[in-house]
């Protein structure tokens, strides 16, 4: 134990322990959600930063971790603390066991482990298991170094030397990243086309103070700078004067050039039965003096990536050859023949990435193997055929999971795969910015505090509060329980699991959806190269992630199945008194029936539902939404102890209360400045309705209820939006509501 901790332990304030029957914080109205959103607000714009350790490696549907901070702490303290206080103590809860069934990134595991509890994750996808198990175990710093050293020793040079090129004075310079573009044959006249949507290809992410933009002339293929926005361009190599915007690619058609057939471009690859080809036509260089210019691909580009397939078919299985397997996230790339997941890739991304992956295998020490393989992994999400350029000013690949699917990209960008100090997304930089960060929050993890000024949040990294998160991971119960190991990690199914009846005291979680994202179809996509580098046996077996025990379906009934027989083992394994508490939201009402029902079935009433701030403010599908969700509920449920008959209420009654109720939070996050949309209210009105309805007995007469309730449902949102939607003055309206008056309407 290292000094710090020694000091840590002598300093921390242990809590006193809820006794059976007490009421806890987080099932009190007055949990502090509004403050906690703040805080949730300022990490989800840098996660990677706020919370490294749960972000090595890519996952999706992250939640943040200052909100199951608060859950973990306000599960173990007595109603009415204060909480917000004890979030910034060095507070000690000893002796306390958490379960997560759905441990995703492990922020719950993180976040119990800060707060010196115990914890069991489990989790149904081996990538998912695998990146948790490495996060919360890192080497130690010298050994990391070392290891990446000989690494770095051993292939950098051979990767980098395809990543030169000569400028026209004879100077050498480093390839920072070239630009391609897809092609598919014309069905009329069978000439290649290039499927740009327009010919600027880069831009910068603040052009107010920088206004250039890079155009390609579609005539000679000479590069241009121009202001952005610019409606037309006179090249400055050939005189060729054309508009930018106007390209062969538009939606989901494009037209030839040459004979001006407009077709179909997901049709016109299926004819031709093969992925889309690829054209170079520029790069981005670095120069000795440590300047970017943008230039023409030129022959010298195109030999050396010759070269790079001349290499490739010189070695032996040097990447995984595996089937894409039908799926709802992959049906869309087999749609473009991709049938194989090394499809994905050009053949210098190949041949790279193989001779990282061959000299992680030979790593004798399997622990420093599996961390190095888990940051190769992360690195390939920025260096296939799919990703594209952001521009610079943000971090220039954007990868191919921003979208959270697997979207052809016509623009693919390829990184170079090894990287500079200058590079974005490649292994060197991922090294420092992915594992050796995660490593400084490991041993000194903080918090933020949060104020306003000039209405802007602003923050304060609140260090020595926390415990450091580095364990070893045991691999079944006995030897979790039977000894002072503080960390049982499993990749298995949740609704089955080794643990003894009543041996956790909470269960705190963020379960999947069945409708959305299909983590195990896109997780395959990491898990055949993990397998590939660290062997196919134990939980890389399979060549594939899916399981047919996984609780995201994508048929409701099966979902609330699935869903219900997790929440029945949490019950069995569960203390009489304890709780389970997840995060949940959902723009469908049959999102909602699932949800109340599988908890029904396994036992269980939902005590309280709190809206926070959900997932990060930055991801694609939010900006992109009409009425974008910004809120998840925490759900916090008990053991139901008695049976309840409220089936003769009237609809408008029980709608009322959920809408008074979830004004009052609705305001109370307007108050701070939040933003709601109509899905939010939405979600937060659902929430109320269903923590009601989930007393009622027998189920059939609740659910039943529901249904008639939701007859109602749209009106009362349109009153709620009223009273706290743009223009409203949420800290004057009162509760009595135009939501009452409508819902009894009905």
């Amino acid at each position: 134990m290292t000094q710090r901790s020694l000091l840590f332990e002598s300093e921390r304030t242990a809590l006193r322990r809820v006794v059976p029957g007490e009421a806890r914080a987080i099932e009190e109205a007055d949990f502090p959600f509004e403050v906690l959103s703040d805080i949730a607000e300022l990490e989800s714009w840098r996660k990677e930063v706020h919370r490294p350790i749960y972000h090595i490696h890519k996952w999706w549907a992250q939640r943040l971790g200052s909100i199951f901070r608060a859950i973990v702490l306000g599960v173990f303290t007595p109603a009415h603390s204060d909480l917000f206080r004890l979030f910034y103590n060095a507070i000690a809860l000893p002796d306390i066991v958490v379960l997560d069934p759905f441990m995703g990134s492990g922020t719950t595991i993180g976040e119990t482990l800060k707060l010196g509890g115990r914890a069991i994750g489990f989790d149904i996808n081996p990538v998912a298991h695998f990146l948790v198990r490495n996060a919360l175990d890192l080497p130690k710093r010298d050994e990391l170094l070392e290891a990446f050293r000989g690494i770095e020793h051993d292939v950098a040079d051979e990767i980098q030397s395809y990543y030169q090129t000569t400028l026209s004075g004879g100077e050498s310079a480093q390839v920072l990243y070239y630009f391609w573009v897809k092609q598919t044959s014309c069905p009329r006249c069978r000439e290649n086309v290039d499927l740009f949507s327009s010919y600027v290809f880069a831009d910068h992410a603040y052009r107010d103070r920088y206004p250039d933009a890079r155009v390609l002339c579609p005539r000679c293929g000479a590069v241009n700078t121009t202001p952005y926005g610019s409606t037309t361009v006179t090249c400055e190599a050939c005189g060729n004067g054309f508009d930018p915007r106007s390209a062969p690619a538009r939606g989901t058609k494009a037209t030839c050039p040459r004979c001006s057939e407009t077709f179909a471009i997901a049709r016109a690859v299926r004819e031709r039965g093969v992925p889309p080809s690829h054209r170079i036509y520029a790069k981005l260089v670095l120069t000795r003096s440590g300047e970017k210019v943008y230039l023409a691909a030129n022959d010298d580009d195109r030999r050396l990536y010759e070269r790079a397939e001349r290499a490739l078919a010189a070695r032996r299985q040097c990447y995984p050859v595996v089937r894409i397997q039908p799926g709802y996230n992959t049906n869309q790339v087999l749609n473009y023949c991709y049938h194989y997941w090394h499809q994905m890739f050009n053949a210098r991304q190949l041949l790279c990435l193989g001779l990282l992956a061959d000299r992680i295998r030979d790593i004798p020490d399997e622990r420093m193997r599996e961390v190095f393989c888990c940051l190769f992994s992360g690195v390939l999400e920025f260096n296939n055929m799919f990703t594209s350029f952001k521009g610079e000013g943000t971090g220039a690949v954007r990868h191919m999971f921003y979208h959270h699917i697997l979207k052809p990209e016509r623009e693919p960008l390829e990184a170079n795969v090894w990287g500079t100090p200058k590079s974005s997304g490649a292994f060197s930089t991922l090294f420092r910015s992915r594992i050796l960060r995660a490593l400084d929050y490991s041993e000194d993890p903080f918090e933020l505090r949060v104020s306003r000024s000039a209405g802007k949040l602003q923050s304060t990294k609140i260090r020595g509060i926390s415990e450091s998160l580095g364990q070893r991971a045991v691999s079944s119960f006995p030897q979790f329980s039977g000894t002072q190991a503080r960390l049982y990690l499993a990749c298995r199914d949740s609704a089955r699991t080794d643990l003894a009846d009543e041996s956790v005291d909470a269960v705190i979680t963020d379960p999947p959806f069945f409708d959305n994202v299909h983590y195990s179809e896109l997780a395959d996509f990491f898990h055949v190269w993990q397998r590939h580098i660290l062997g196919s046996r134990g939980l890389h077996s399979p060549d594939t992630t899916r399981s047919e025990a996984e609780v995201q379906q994508s048929d409701a009934a099966l979902f609330t199945q699935r869903l219900a027989g997790v929440w029945k083992e949490s019950a069995r394994v569960l203390v009489h008194d304890g709780l389970l508490v997840f995060t949940y939201h959902h723009s469908r009402n049959d999102g909602w029936r699932s949800v109340l029902e599988s908890l029904m079935i396994a036992g269980f009433v939902v005590v309280r539902a709190h809206p926070v701030k959900a997932e990060m403010s930055v991801a694609t599908p939010k900006h992109q939404a009409r009425e974008p969700i910004d809120l998840d509920m925490i759900m916090v449920c008990r053991k139901r102890a008695a049976e309840t008959q409220d089936s003769e209420r009237e609809v408008g009654s029980l709608l009322t209360e959920a809408g008074e109720e979830a004004l009052d939070q609705l305001k109370r996050l307007c108050r701070v400045g939040r933003q709601v949309s109509r899905n939010d209210i939405r979600v937060v009105l659902m929430a109320q309705a269903v923590a009601r309805l989930s007393r009622w007995s027998p189920s059939e007469a609740a659910l039943k209820q529901f249904d008639l309730v939701l007859t109602a449902v749209e009106s009362t949102i349109d009153s709620l939006r009223k009273l706290v939607g743009p223009g409203a003055d949420a800290s004057c309206s009162t509760v009595e509501t135009r939501s009452k008056s409508n819902a009894e309407s009905q």
